[in-house]
């Protein structure tokens, strides 16, 4: 077993390497000077169960350039199977057609990384669960759950809690939480006047003095979870903290949680985080190097990766 990492997020796998005792392989990705992607890998790797550890956001498509090229040297080199582990797997809001002469753009890069080479993917909490039968060949989609819930249950207790669904599509999610946690469920209705806006419109469920927690898979603007933040306070929220497992935080959206009534918004290490990010007060981040790292493990052993989850 070895671990290779692109440059999307090198700290998260220093981590995952940290936690599985292994050093990552050896290996040059840079640019030549017109921008192409360069490749090297500067040891054997034949016969080797490699893991590729490389999350797809910002540059989207600079950094699934460079996991296409690591996929294809690897294959190159022989190696015995190629798993990418994305823990952030971008594109993914592209699930389906929205609209005429729209496309599927997530089974589209779905493709691109089966043809590239690789044996099976692994990622974290998929926009869209439907997104793994895209690609042909094996996917593990974890979820990030356990994390969130520790994080919750150490930092905010169990008592009078309420999670707020931020809007009707993730309900499955909210109530998932609120089981876990033994606490109700709430539910924004939402109504998107075009792409990036959010307007809310009414409250399901009576949050009057409770303690409410957001939840999400991606926060990327942040004006749904800001919009959410304001309507439940408006109806009498005691307070209003967020989670979310991929804190894509593009344009003004670090600014517009700073300057919100959110107490605290919580996300995970699967993107990295900017310097922006990492000097926000109310943003916080929580790691999910030990939950990627543990499936890692279990795959090469060939052990079942879905009871990490029961």
């Amino acid at each position: 077993m070895k671990l290779l990492a692109g440059n999307s997020n090198r700290a998260l796998a220093e981590d995952m390497a940290r936690f599985l005792k292994l050093p990552l392989v050896k290996a040059v990705v840079r640019r030549f000077a017109d921008m192409e992607v360069f490749v090297e890998i500067q040891e054997n790797v034949r016969g080797e169960d490699i893991f590729v550890i490389q999350s797809t956001s910002f540059p989207a498509n600079d950094n699934l350039m460079e996991l296409l090229i690591v996929i294809d040297a690897l294959r190159r080199a022989s190696a015995r199977r190629i798993t990418a582990v994305l823990p952030y797997f971008g594109y993914a809001r592209q699930d389906r057609k929205v609209g005429p002469r729209t496309p599927i753009s997530a089974k589209l890069v779905a493709n691109l990384i089966t043809h590239a080479g690789a044996d099976r993917v692994l990622t974290v909490d998929l926009h869209a669960g439907q997104i793994q039968g895209f690609f042909d060949i094996p996917t593990d989609n974890l979820y990030a759950m356990p994390v969130i819930v520790k994080d919750i249950t150490d930092y905010l207790g169990q008592g009078n809690l309420m999670v707020v669904s931020p809007d009707v599509g993730g309900v499955v999610r909210a109530r998932a939480l609120a089981k876990r946690l033994g606490a109700d469920l709430a539910i924004v209705d939402k109504r998107r006047e075009r792409a990036g806006e959010s307007e809310v419109m009414n409250i399901i469920g009576d949050v009057e003095g409770r303690s409410c927690i957001l939840i999400d898979d991606i926060v990327d603007s942040g004006g749904t979870m800001c919009n959410a933040a304001d309507a439940l306070l408006r109806e009498g929220a005691k307070d209003v903290c967020a989670y979310a497992t991929h804190g894509v935080l593009s344009g003004g959206a670090v600014a517009r949680i700073k300057g919100s009534k959110l107490k605290s918004l919580v996300i995970t290490d699967s993107i990295a985080a900017t310097e922006e990010i990492a000097k926000c007060a109310n943003i916080r981040r929580i790691s999910i190097a030990p939950l990627i790292g543990e499936a890692m493990r279990r795959i090469n052993n060939e052990e079942s990766v879905s009871s990490l989850f029961d």
